[in-house]
């Protein structure tokens, strides 16, 4: 997978400033922050769900081991 590096982060806000204008990049910027946190909150909730899913399941088998060997 390729990397972006600082030279080519530099020529997108470059062209994100030519674009949209000076007035409009900080608004556009906050935009797009925001989405970028929403999107981490929402995989961090998969993650955790599925985390949870997962220790409920083997504490489940546990139980059910437990119950197999008396």
């Amino acid at each position: 997978m390729p990397t972006i590096g600082w030279f080519e982060i530099l020529i997108v806000v470059t062209i994100a400033i030519i674009v949209l204008g000076p007035k409009d990049f900080p608004i556009m910027l906050k935009k797009v922050g925001s989405w970028i946190g929403t999107a981490k909150k929402q995989i961090n909730n998969i993650q955790n769900e599925v985390s949870n899913i997962d220790i409920e399941d083997n504490h489940i088998e546990k139980k059910e081991d437990k119950k197999d060997e008396s």
